[in-house]
């Protein structure tokens, strides 16, 4: 494994870590919150955030992609991104300031609107945060960039819980993220010693190569949103929400996982841009280290949902079963074509991101409007793995070009997770029909019987098949080296591969 590999590995292993730590964080903080709070001091500050999240899609120019992807980007260029943020999150925070006392009144929410100018304020300040930070990711410090963001998740909890505790009220999410806000900034200036400057010098720059990622930013929303929208319409509240749980539950395993890779590999893939035969080898291994998690998340998440819904939904989520079990399929799919956006980054093709983008919302609103009218929340489900289905000849088309990679080169890093993923479904589709169930606990029993043996099966298969393949380099010996460093630590000495 060459040393931009390595690297990417490391950063990957960083950013994992820090999703199921940040996970941990925000479920303990639910937890404890839940019993300080009630329902409406949630759904109010979740109204606020919701209407920050649509109009930040204004401001989204992701200046940081354009830092990281041009290696010649020096003062002039990191200056004029922080003060153009400064800019922009000051605009928007005026503006949330403007909308605060209609948006109460169409809500009919009187309290909306102090909460909309502390979350206003909280902005205004955000945008002043150190941009020396995309340093860390740009020379792929990413145990340093590790520590800014556990210690920005932690500092809103750790206000947010003792106000809560004191006050009992809505104020304590309130005053919670403005202080992690506040603290967050002044971190940044702690962990960087880079001091920006007010300028412009660089600005028709960013501008130019950003505007095509603000338009990136709006069509991503669109194409996860959609069905949303038109399942409201068709549907009602109950659809969407039968949707939206089964969306997030079927698709959690494999964003979680890929998501991180990504962001680790992007700076991988911006290092070797110009040098196409490391380009195309390091996205060959990223695209090897996804697909032996995406493939087992997805195909398992279909075969139990049977199971997993009862045990951890209850009974009166069972219509639930066939849009989670196809979901899981979509997220699959898109998880081992999300990362080819990441080399059209670093090679600078964002124009090309958006022709895809947009061709994924044109076939997807084609198949939403008519499945959705005619089958309700499941068309849209089957309307989203129909276009995932129908974009992977376009992108795999694509993706061949850019690297001059031939079919042969791309099935030979994802054949053996796949073939261990079918063994691994095969055998839980027969083995959940041996499993007595009847109650809840019957169901909690046979869903954790089923994921041990599947992860048993797989793990088995796929070593086996990697051993007969001759034992080449990719994530089966990256995560065989862990094991073995970790059964070293335990004073066993077992060479596994």
């Amino acid at each position: 494994m060459n040393q931009t590999n390595k690297e990417i590995a490391k950063g990957a292993a960083w950013m994992v870590l820090f999703k199921f730590i940040d996970r941990g964080i925000g479920l303990m903080s639910t937890l404890v919150l839940a019993r300080l709070l009630v329902p409406a001091d949630f759904g109010l500050i979740a109204i606020a955030m919701m209407i920050i999240n649509a109009l930040a899609l204004l401001i989204n120019f992701n200046f940081d992609v354009h830092l990281i992807q041009n290696k010649s980007a020096g003062r002039a260029q990191f200056d004029t991104a922080w003060t153009l943020n400064v800019i922009l999150y000051g605009l928007l925070a005026l503006t949330l300031a403007v909308l605060a006392r209609p948006a109460a009144g169409f809500y009919a929410e009187p309290r909306l609107a102090g909460v909309m100018y502390v979350l206003a304020l909280g902005l205004a300040i955000q945008g002043c945060s150190n941009v020396g930070l995309v340093q860390f990711r740009r020379e792929m410090r990413f145990d340093r960039e590790f520590r800014f963001m556990l210690a920005k998740r932690a500092a809103p909890v750790a206000v947010t819980i003792p106000i809560a505790l004191w006050l009992h009220s809505y104020w304590a999410l309130a005053l919670g993220q403005l202080a992690g806000t506040c603290g967050s900034v002044a971190l940044s200036y702690f962990m960087s010693t880079y001091r920006p400057r007010l300028s412009l010098a660089a600005r028709s720059e960013l501008l130019h190569s950003s505007k095509w990622l603000l338009a990136n930013s709006a069509l991503e929303f669109l194409n996860g949103r959609a069905a949303e929208l038109v399942i409201g319409k068709y549907a009602g509240a109950a659809g969407v929400g039968v949707y939206t749980i089964s969306s997030e539950i079927s698709t959690l395993p494999t964003t979680e996982l890929v998501a991180p890779i990504n962001r680790a590999a992007f700076p991988g893939y911006a290092k070797v841009a110009h040098e196409l035969p490391q380009l195309r080898h390091s996205f060959l291994s990223v695209i090897s280290m996804i697909a032996v998690f995406a493939i087992p998340a997805g195909l398992g998440i279909a075969c139990v949902a049977d199971l997993m819904v009862p045990a951890v939904l209850g009974e009166r989520w069972l219509h639930a079963i066939p849009l989670i079990q196809v979901l899981a399929l979509y997220g699959m799919l898109g998880a081992l074509h999300t990362n080819i956006n990441y080399v059209y980054l670093a090679v600078g093709k964002q124009r090309l991101i958006t022709g895809i983008l947009f061709t994924h919302f044109l076939i997807l609103i084609a198949l939403v409007l008519p499945l959705t009218a005619h089958y309700g929340a499941i068309g849209a489900a089957w309307a989203f793995l129909g276009t995932a289905v129908m974009m992977m000849p376009v992108n795999q088309w694509l993706i061949t070009r850019q690297l001059q990679l031939t079919a042969f080169g791309y099935l030979a890093r994802t054949w053996r997770p796949t073939a261990a993923g079918i063994v691994m479904a095969a055998t839980l589709l027969g083995f959940k029909q041996a499993l007595p169930v009847s109650g809840t606990a019957s169901y909690v029993a046979a869903l954790l019987a089923s994921v041990a043996v599947g992860a048993v099966v797989y793990g088995l298969v796929l070593f086996v098949l990697w051993r007969l393949s001759g034992k080449p380099e990719g994530p089966e010996r990256v995560c065989l080296n862990g094991i073995e460093r970790l059964l070293g630590r335990a004073g066993l000495a077992i060479r596994l591969g």
